[in-house]
């Protein structure tokens, strides 16, 4: 077992770590892929000659160059090891706050909360597209990113109308405190999912990007929190949609990029 290092140059995001996952990910010698998007290389084990990964990586035109190759050893299956299971760990607290939020949400007339539940759901899907990407072969992969992308733009859409029927047809406001107590037991969550991931101090791109989505889920839920503020102070449920129309332009946003993943 063989272990390469490949600098690529214009590998500055994860786009790029997909982009490569995707082109040699399911090729039958290669064993496992850590990325350092920082240092902007990628380490490959493999078996057999790395000629064949590095034309593959070629015709990605990423400006790939061979730096090392030598011996594996068996830290990169530990790497993913723990990979997995914090994945898992954040995982099962977003897919948990999306069935919480979304029934909160409909129960307080939130459109923040259910913008905010579909983030979540949509958290659920990168971490899970995340857990691929520490394994699993490319075609998987394409087809569960493609189904997650069209998932997200759909309820998305669905979120988008429902704001603006509301903003037509002004009904009571939402439920404010029910608004804040389950924005503040949702950024408790992503708070704990954020620790988990930079607990695993890894520079990988899918767990980088884990983290980021992470973080601004944070501040999501704080401005649910605010809204629901406003909503109190004000007597009008219109603080409650605007913040529901924002999250869904993101939930939109990130929706289009698996898709461009995925193609």
């Amino acid at each position: 077992m063989k272990r390469t290092t490949f600098r690529i140059s214009q590998m500055d995001c994860p786009s790029e770590e997909q982009m490569i996952r995707m082109k040699i990910g399911g090729m039958q010698e290669i064993r496992g892929l850590e990325f350092d998007i920082p240092a902007r290389e990628l380490h490959v084990v493999h078996e057999g000659s790395s000629d064949i990964i590095l034309k593959n990586l070629d015709s990605l035109n990423l400006g790939t160059t061979l730096v090392r190759t030598g011996e594996a050893g068996n830290s990169l299956s530990t790497h993913d090891s723990m990979q997995r299971r914090t994945l898992w760990m954040v995982l099962g607290i977003n897919a948990g706050f999306f069935v919480l939020e979304l029934i909160a949400g409909l129960i307080a007339g939130s459109m923040g909360l259910v913008a905010d539940s579909l983030d979540m759901l949509a958290d659920s899907l990168v971490y899970g597209l995340a857990l691929m990407a520490v394994g699993g072969t490319v075609m998987r992969k394409k087809k569960v990113a493609r189904f997650s992308g069209y998932l997200q733009m759909s309820l998305a859409i669905i979120g988008m109308t429902e704001v603006i029927r509301r903003f037509i047809f002004t009904g009571n406001p939402p439920d404010y405190q029910m608004m804040i107590l389950v924005s503040v037991l949702a950024l408790m969550g992503n708070a704990a999912s954020l620790w988990l991931l930079q607990k695993s101090r890894s520079r990988d791109a899918h767990m980088m990007a884990s983290m980021i989505f992470t973080a601004n889920d944070v501040i999501m839920n704080i401005g649910v929190i605010a809204a629901a503020s406003l909503v109190f102070i004000t007597g009008s449920g219109i603080p409650d949609l605007l913040i529901g129309a924002f999250v869904f332009i993101v939930v939109v946003r990130g929706a289009l990029r698996i898709l461009k993943l995925a193609r």
